[in-house]
């Protein structure tokens, strides 16, 4: 009995540092964001008609359990969307970040910040690819293609607007909203 507690820890863990994997991406527990740690809060599939288009993971210094607590929280977030559909046009990705500021703030959807935003993105997204939303202290959001910076935009109000596209009231997907709040 003395040999299994000490094998369970000493295995506990090597246990922990294993990858969690969604729908066959790897996602990682923590990635680094202004020389700060953020830790997985949680992630989940965004589908469209019953098909993955792609794994979102948020990450925040603090555990957050809402849309609330996400903005309310003063340390940067990461949103990644990991893309598992063979291929997804520019255009759709810019289609449903539209709608998304739409149904969740309104106010934001036509401005020349979110325009900015749209703007960022250049080319169609294939399997494989990632895209990281960097959501900084300040306001700052800077977007980054497989590692890559699109840009880098300073604003507090097109920060919490992305962050309600995904964990807002009308979220992009529910069920990734849920997985992206609760482990």
């Amino acid at each position: 009995m003395k040999k299994l507690s000490i094998l369970l820890v000493l295995l506990l863990p090597a246990l922990n540092l294993q990858a969690r994997e969604v729908a066959g991406v790897d996602i990682e527990e923590t990635v680094v964001v202004e020389n700060q740690v953020l830790k997985l809060n949680g992630c989940g599939i965004r589908k469209k008609f019953f098909m993955n288009i792609y794994v979102g993971s948020l990450y925040a210094v603090n555990r957050v359990a809402s849309l609330e607590k996400a903005v309310s929280d003063p340390g940067p977030k990461v949103i990644r969307m990991t893309f598992v559909y063979q291929k997804v046009a520019r255009e759709k990705i810019l289609d449903a970040f539209d709608k998304g500021f739409v149904n969740n703030t309104p106010e934001l959807a036509r401005s020349s910040e979110t325009r900015k935003f749209l703007s960022l993105f250049t080319g169609d997204f294939m399997k494989g690819d990632t895209v990281d939303i960097e959501l900084g202290t300040s306001g700052n959001v800077t977007v980054r293609h497989n590692g890559d910076e699109l840009g880098d935009l300073e604003s507090v109000e097109l920060s919490r607007g992305i962050l309600a596209i995904y964990l807002g009231d009308k979220p992009a997907d529910k069920n990734l909203k849920e997985g992206m709040l609760d482990l």
